[in-house]
């Protein structure tokens, strides 16, 4: 090592240390010289053993420059030295050192030229360096001028230019929060001026301008405060929106729902405002009637006001019921009103949403929107349903909270008006039939309608009672369609309208085409109108009937049966069939008693005859048909009613004038068997024929009885015995056509009643019309037998044709005298019925019928008597067909009659007397209407003498047979 650092310090050679300062050192190495180089050289080189010396180095002499080799070698030394040994190992460490001075010896000089080379590199470096640090110098001292110079002043300004911005954006940042600070005075006004969707956008952009300063510690507060406000605001629209519920005004509205979709509560909304409508039909409701409660107690007790709503309503009288009920109907009819406005605004808006200006626009619509939208419109129509059913569960309870039993029938009527409209809003609201509504009523109908008509037939009965059979003055033109109970069927056939009258008909028609949210949709209430229209009805009924009360018209009919000094050819119908006119409202009661009577004798022939029962008979219907017309699920029930009336009015009209057994076994068939039935059907259906008798409490269930009448007794005014009025023909006309005419109408009002009849009851219907309505005019029949029974006397005529000899031998030219006698009778009849007609118009069917029961009671008179005859030659029967072909040619100069009632059944008997056994015979069999008595008196006087006894027994036996079925 130590050649190796001689080798480096030779003279004439820097180390690098010397030659460039920032090469790395090499230890202290020299180069060695040439002469050593040699010697080294000119050593025995063995390779592999000088390797092998090299190898045999430790370690530790290449690990570290800072090595201590001496100190190592000397810790190595044993503590017992050995010279021999020593000098031994020392000769190993020098020939191991000088295999590496060779080795570096080696080396160095292999890699010489390239050290030069590198060293003149360096060199060059070195030179290069010095000129870089001069360059460096001088562009130093450049900058330091430059930098007094030019940019000292340049940063400075660029420093202060930063700061100012600094302080500009804080200065806008403090006057943000000063007007952050201020915004809640601006809210509040916003809100009292109701900008609700102005007040949100505001606070919004406050919290969003306080989430950009929340560094500053005065913001935090300001944050909560805003959070507040906020809260506060939609308290405030939560009332807005309740506001809507009884008043939808379109811009308060959309201020509301752009105030909630700005907040992202569509759905929340809508949530909410379901709710409110929910109460707000509650509060409405309860308010009305805890008002009109409140009004008819007459005190402030307090203690109504803690009442559920069902039981408030059990409070209202009857005197505010109707208008309580129209109250709560207007104000129901204001909260669904603003439903429908409500739907219509969402309807109008999600239509302008549509049909964006834009294509682009429907796809940048957000899913959210939709989805809301959609919400909102599913919302909508399912309240529809649920507020509809709330509405008709408030006026349920109202409906049932009091007993109607006992209501007026006009008052009932305008219950159930006001109930079909809100059942009509129903429909159109929400294509609801109102099931709960038309229950509600229907039980409170049922329960009216039974008292009411128990009411009127007992009405009925005493009018009966109390009727004297007189004519009711009225028009010759009179129609049931007048009356005022009439009117609602003006729609189905009402007449030609003048020129001045169509144009107002066509604008009502066209209004009528209207819905009533279409009719009402911005002013107006449907149930204000229908009052209205009610009252105009009325109106012009009474104008119509030319009265200007019912007291005045009642005040006529009073006086005018009263006028006992008027001649009774006046005491007649008023008719105004020439002019129509309606008489003006000022005119006097006279002047419409006098101009009653003088009209009807100059129309007497076209008048209806018909009495103030049956008129009130027919008003009934009119009003059992309206209530039918408004409540259709009662509809069978009040048909069945109206039956009972018709009923009683006949049974009531036979029993008075038509039922008498002594003639109803004549054999004439005066009562149909289907009159008969029927009579029996009312009789037992009816007729309650307990209720004279003394112990009526001992006989059937009570509640049989209350659905029957008693059987209704003849006024003793009316008096049915005297000959002079033809035993009461008059007011036996009165009743029977009186009758009739009641059956006309009924026949008019069939359609009618066919379309509001349930379809399984319309068999019902038919069954009332073919045996009941249609029987009628039957009853002429054996109303007017008992006058023609009466009106003549055939028991004296019998008494004549007893005193006449049959059996004479000459043919007589001249007729016997019972022929005259009878036809003085008929002459009497003729006369009376003439006195009768002066007085009473007797319509021709009428006429007919009396003649025909006459006629055929005479014929039928003419074969008793020629049945009573002993003894009778062919002379004598030539003598009865004298006497019957006088009494034939007399009769028809009496009568316009044609052809004669049962001519042939006398001419028959007569030329009976002429045949032969095995004829008369085959007469017996083919003529059954001759009785027992008067065959048998053909068999005995005219072939009494011409058979045998044999024959003659046969020929009996042979009528008996004819009768023995009959008994």
């Amino acid at each position: 090592m130590q050649k190796i650092k001689s080798l480096i310090a030779r003279p004439g050679l820097k180390s690098p240390q010397e030659s460039m300062t920032d090469l790395s050192p090499v230890e202290n190495l020299r180069i060695p010289s040439k002469e050593e180089l040699r010697e080294m050289r000119e050593q025995p080189v063995d390779p592999q053993a000088e390797q092998e010396m090299i190898d045999s180095i430790e370690e530790i002499y290449f690990s570290n420059d800072s090595f201590d080799m001496v100190q190592h070698e000397l810790e190595k030394l044993p503590t017992e030295l050995d010279l021999l040994k020593l000098e031994e190992y020392r000769d190993t460490l020098k020939r191991q050192q000088a295999a590496v001075s060779k080795k570096v010896a080696d080396l160095i000089l292999e890699k010489q030229p390239a050290y030069v080379k590198e060293l003149e590199r360096v060199t060059a470096l070195q030179t290069n360096l010095q000129l870089a640090a001069v360059i460096c110098t001088n562009a130093r001292r450049q900058l330091s001028v430059s930098k007094e110079g030019f940019t000292e002043a340049s940063l400075g300004l660029l420093a202060n230019q930063r700061r100012r911005q600094l302080l500009t954006g804080l200065l806008k940042s403090l006057r943000t929060i000063k007007t952050l600070q201020r915004t809640d005075v601006r809210l509040s006004e916003m809100l009292e001026e109701e900008d609700y969707p102005g007040a949100i956008q505001l606070c919004l952009e406050c919290q969003k301008a306080a989430s950009t300063f929340k560094h500053y510690s005065c913001i935090s507060e300001l944050n909560s405060k805003l959070q507040d406000t906020l809260e506060q605001i939609e308290e405030q629209l939560d009332v807005a929106l309740s506001k809507t519920c009884k008043h939808f005004d379109v811009a308060h509205y959309t201020k509301v729902q752009l105030a909630y979709s700005l907040l992202g509560k569509t759905q929340t909304a809508m949530d909410q405002l379901h709710m409110h409508f929910t109460q707000a039909i509650h509060n409405t409701v309860f308010q009305v009637v805890l008002g009109y409660v409140e009004l008819c107690a007459g005190n402030a007790d307090t203690k109504f006001q803690k009442m559920q709503y069902k039981d408030l309503c059990t409070h209202i009288t009857s005197d505010s019921y109707i208008p309580c009920l129209t109250d709560l109907c207007k104000a129901l009819w204001e909260v669904m009103l603003s439903y429908h406005r409500t739907m219509q605004w969402h309807e109008e808006h999600d239509k302008q949403a549509a049909t964006p200006t834009a294509e682009d626009a429907v796809a940048a619509e957000s899913d959210e929107l939709v989805i809301d939208r959609s919400y909102v419109k599913k919302k909508l129509e399912h309240g529809l349903t649920r507020i509809w059913q709330d509405v008709q569960l408030k006026v349920k309870a109202y409906i049932l909270g009091t007993d109607m039993s006992n209501f007026k029938y006009d008052d009932f009527i305008v219950v159930l008006d006001v109930i079909s409209r809100l059942m009509q809003v129903g429909e159109e609201f929400c294509s609801s039939k109102s099931e709960v509504l038309q229950e509600s009523i229907k039980r409170q109908s049922v329960n009216y309608f039974k008292n009411y008509h128990r009411a009127r037939l007992e009405e009925l009965r005493m009018f009966l009672e109390n009727e004297t059979w007189e004519l009711c003055p009225v028009k010759s033109n009179f129609n049931i369609s007048q009356l005022h109970e009439f009117k609602f069927m003006d729609q189905c056939r009402s007449p030609p309208l003048s020129p001045s009258r169509q144009g107002a008909s066509s604008a009502i028609q066209i209004q009528e085409q209207l819905s009533l949210f279409q009719q009402y949709l911005q002013v107006g209430n449907p149930f204000e109108m229908h009052i209205e229209e009610k009252e105009e009805e009325t109106e012009d009924v009474l104008a119509s009937n030319g009265y200007e009360s019912d007291e005045l018209e009642k005040s006529a009919y009073q006086d005018y049966d009263s006028d006992s000094d008027v001649p009774e050819e006046l005491k007649q119908d008023y008719v105004d069939e020439q002019t129509g006119d309606v008489p003006l409202k000022s005119v006097s009661r006279e002047t419409i008693r006098s101009k009653k009577r003088s009209d009807y004798n100059l129309n007497k022939t076209n008048a209806p005859i018909l009495t103030n029962t049956t008129l009130n008979v027919i008003r009934l219907v009119g009003k059992y048909m309206q209530m039918m017309s408004i409540l259709k699920p009662i509809a069978f029930d009040v048909i069945h009613c109206v039956s009972q009336l018709f009923d009683y009015y006949l049974y009531a009209v036979y029993t008075f004038f038509g039922r008498n057994d002594m003639y109803e076994s004549s054999g004439l068939g005066l009562i149909s068997s289907r009159l008969r039935t029927t009579l029996n059907r009312i009789q037992e259906n009816l007729i309650d024929m307990e209720a004279g008798s003394e112990n009526t409490g001992m006989h059937g269930p009570t509640e049989d009885r209350k659905e029957k009448v008693p059987s209704p007794h003849l006024s003793q005014m009316v008096v049915l015995t005297s000959s002079g009025t033809l035993y009461g023909l008059a007011q036996r006309v009165v009743a029977t056509e009186s009758l009739v005419f009641l059956a006309e109408q009924f026949e008019s009002l069939q359609s009618h009643l066919d379309t509001m009849m349930p379809a399984a009851k319309k068999p019902f219907l038919q069954q009332f019309y073919s045996q009941t309505v249609s029987t009628a005019s039957e009853l002429r029949k054996p109303i007017y037998w008992i006058v023609a029974a009466k009106a003549i006397d055939y028991e004296q005529m019998l008494l004549l044709m007893s005193g006449v000899k049959w059996d004479i031998k000459e043919i007589m030219s001249q007729h016997n005298i019972y022929v005259d006698e009878l036809l003085k009778e008929f002459e009497m009849f003729n006369k009376r019925l003439g006195d009768v007609s002066r007085h009473m118009r007797i319509p021709l069917p009428v006429t007919n019928v009396l003649w025909e029961h006459c006629i055929r009671l005479a014929n039928r008179t003419l074969v008793e008597g020629y049945a009573n005859v002993k003894k009778c030659s062919n002379e004598g029967r030539a003598l009865m067909q004298l006497d019957f072909q006088q009494f034939l040619m007399k009769l028809e100069k009496l009568t316009d009659l044609r052809p004669i009632p049962d001519k042939e059944f006398v001419e028959t008997y007569i030329k009976a007397y002429y045949l032969t056994e095995n004829d008369m015979e085959q007469f017996i069999k083919n003529h059954r209407e001759y009785s027992m008595k008067q065959l048998a008196n053909l068999v005995n006087v005219c072939l009494g003498s011409h058979i045998n006894k044999k024959a003659r027994q046969k020929l009996l036996a042979a009528i008996d047979d004819i009768d023995r079925p009959k008994r």
